[in-house]
């Protein structure tokens, strides 16, 4: 396989550029991460569906991840509850060195081969499940053997990577290669691969959130209670989709009901 994310800058003497010429070439190195998610976008839609229907058939997704994109879905993860009302436990991260260690960035654990199958086991992974392999490299341990794990065992994979033809995506049945080429600094894969990795997040999350039904228009109908901004969105919001007048009215059934839904389901004759 060829290691583009490996090869070395195209950007040279770094240090004698001024801040205004730095930070203009990162931002056009940037600029041609949303056309790379776009050549990949076939891919990521098998991808998307494939995980629509374990959902709908009550499995779960797990993503398994080391490094600056593993820690990427873990934030991707953790949103999903409050943003759309699905039951922690359905969305998932395995991350190398374990979540706990997320700010301690234990990048050494991604060599562990044994580690990311292990941790799957550890969380009864079946065949109604699907995991999704994290790297940018296409070659990472911890990912491989958990990819492998699962695809000797009849557990459906994806992957996300960004190097063609790496050993990651011939172990995923729907693979996604975004291929950011070199980066601004070389090998540092936390800003191109971590800003397509960052989009595809967004991407899949939310395309699968409003297939399961967890969106209605353009709305989260179903956002958890978790603070007064979010309640003053969910109160107006229950507002313009019902004849409640009165903010306050509107307001006590959300909190009865706890989300817009719900409280629109009461409301029907």
């Amino acid at each position: 396989m060829t290691r583009i994310t490996e090869q070395p800058s195209v950007h040279r003497n770094l240090e004698t550029k001024s801040i205004a010429e730095i930070t203009a070439l990162i931002n056009g190195e940037d600029a041609s991460v949303a056309g790379a998610v776009h050549k990949a976008l076939p891919q990521v839609n098998r991808l998307i569906g494939a995980i629509v229907e374990r959902l709908e058939a009550g499995g779960r997704m797990f993503y398994v991840g080391a490094g600056s994109g593993g820690r990427l879905s873990v934030l991707d993860v953790i949103e999903l509850p409050t943003t759309f009302g699905i039951e922690k436990g359905r969305v998932n991260t395995i991350l190398a060195g374990g979540i706990d260690q997320l700010a301690l960035a234990r990048e050494e654990m991604e060599d562990n081969y044994q580690e990311g199958w292990e941790k799957l086991q550890e969380n009864q992974i079946s065949p109604k499940d699907i995991v999704v392999g994290i790297s940018a490299s296409g070659t990472t341990p911890f990912v491989l053997g958990a990819l492998e794990g699962c695809r000797s065992r009849g557990i459906p994979t994806g992957c996300i990577v960004s190097n063609p033809e790496s050993p990651i995506a011939a172990q995923a049945d729907y693979p996604v290669e975004v291929i950011t080429g070199p980066e601004f600094i070389t090998g540092s894969t936390r800003m191109k691969c971590g800003t397509a990795q960052k989009m595809l997040f967004d991407m899949i999350s939310t395309t699968v959130m409003i297939r399961l039904g967890r969106v209605e228009d353009n709305q989260m109908v179903h956002v958890m209670l978790i603070n007064e901004k979010i309640t003053d969105r969910a109160v107006k919001m229950l507002m313009a989709r019902s004849s409640i007048a009165r903010y306050e009215e509107a307001k006590r059934l959300l909190l009865e009901f706890g989300s817009v839904r719900n409280a629109l389901d009461h409301l029907k004759p």
